[in-house]
């Protein structure tokens, strides 16, 4: 397992910090190009708030094999009268997470007409703020202002947009041979977002899988990635300076995606979204919080690593992994949780999954951890190893 972490997995905190200043500084000049060339703000117009905030793996110190994707929340400005209806239409929402409605207020004034022409659709009744026009406006308005901001930066990288319909669009960045040390090509996924105050925002909802059905536009989705910053921040003051939990979750997830290249599908694409990161996060959260921190030292790596491997097979046997913080109670003191967070509807993380496949992923996953040095050994070949993707 050392081995297999420190030739596969752990990233190089010198490439890493070059790639995530890199990036903050490319991403700043868009956004910086995107507010300024946006419409003025007021009642008819979306318009960047001008900040970003960054998140995920990458952010977080558990990222693994390379510092090649970024995740960037871009909060945007919207005209008043828009509340937010948690689990709203709930019919139409998606098993396994938490969504939520931007419902115009009852008497939007006409002058808000054009807006809701443009950004908003109905359901029951009422104006919603739909998620796919507003990726589409977000998407439309960077390329816009992509030129500018690719003639700055054209002594330090190439840079171009992609999109998939549904999906946020990903910046590609092509750092120039003689601007920087590390010369690793970098997606950069842009994801709008509509802040609700507390360090919390709601963004699109993701399509149900890579060929699945488009999730509904009424709906969006909750995303806590400063509340999962802080609770991270929290634990590393708590838990011993030698703590390994961090890497617990990257052996897992290297662990995952070796296994994952020998089953077939259509389990193999099950396989990944079931044990996906967020899943694995959340089910490390649970079990640190269930036991003294000093148990996590470096000298109980393996010991920790079975306990995590353990308690996600009983929540897949169970078929039930809740949400991390919403409506959880049991949180400590010192993590502070917004009043939407707290009274917010529990949710299973593994609802959208049937009986069937959850079964057969536990048994997979502890056949995984009881097969692990010959899985590392014949996963780890040239012929098994994926290539880099390439913008």
């Amino acid at each position: 397992l050392e081995s297999f972490y420190g030739r596969q997995l752990r990233l190089s905190p010198h490439v890493l910090g070059h790639s995530k200043a890199h990036v903050g500084r490319v991403v700043a000049e868009l956004v910086r190009a995107a507010k300024a060339q946006g419409l003025q703000p007021g009642p008819l117009a979306l318009s960047l708030r001008g900040d970003f905030i960054r998140i995920g793996s990458a952010y977080e110190q558990h990222k693994v094999r390379s510092p090649d994707c970024f995740d960037i929340l871009v909060p945007l400005r919207l005209p008043p009268h828009l509340e937010p209806q948690p689990r709203s239409a709930e019919g139409l929402g998606t098993h396994g997470a938490f969504v939520c409605g931007l419902r115009a207020r009852a008497g939007w004034p006409r002058r808000y007409r054009p807006f809701a022409e443009g950004f908003c659709m109905e359901l029951q009744g009422r104006s919603h703020l739909s998620s796919g026009l507003v990726l589409r406006w977000f998407q439309g308005h960077l390329q816009r202002c992509l030129g500018a901001v690719r003639y700055r930066l054209q002594e330090r990288c190439r840079i171009s947009l992609s999109a998939c319909p549904g999906r946020p669009p990903t910046l590609h960045i092509l750092p120039c041979s003689d601007y920087v040390c590390c010369h690793i090509s970098m997606a950069v996924r842009l994801i709008p977002a509509i802040p609700l105050g507390d360090a919390l925002y709601l963004t699109a909802l993701p399509p149900e899988g890579p060929q699945g059905p488009p999730a509904p536009e009424a709906l969006w989705s909750l995303n806590a990635s400063r509340q999962e910053q802080r609770l991270l921040s929290w634990l590393k003051e708590q838990a011993p300076a030698s703590s390994c939990h961090l890497k617990c979750l990257q052996i897992l997830k290297g662990l995952r995606d070796l296994r994952g290249q020998g089953l077939e599908e259509p389990f193999s694409s099950q396989w990944g979204r079931v044990l996906s990161s967020y899943v694995l996060k959340t089910a490390l959260f649970s079990l640190l919080l269930q036991g003294p921190l000093e148990a996590w030292d470096e000298r109980f790596l393996v010991e920790r690593l079975e306990d995590l491997v353990l308690y996600l097979r009983d929540c897949l046997r169970k078929q039930v992994l809740m949400h991390f913080f919403l409506g959880n109670a049991s949180l400590p003191e010192a993590v502070v949780l917004p009043r939407f967070l707290k009274e917010a509807a529990p949710v299973n993380l593994l609802a959208a999954f049937d009986g069937a496949t959850l079964d057969l992923a536990a048994f997979q996953l502890i056949n995984t951890w009881f097969q692990a040095p010959h899985i590392i050994r014949m996963y780890s070949s040239p012929r098994y190893l994926r290539p880099a993707p390439t913008p």
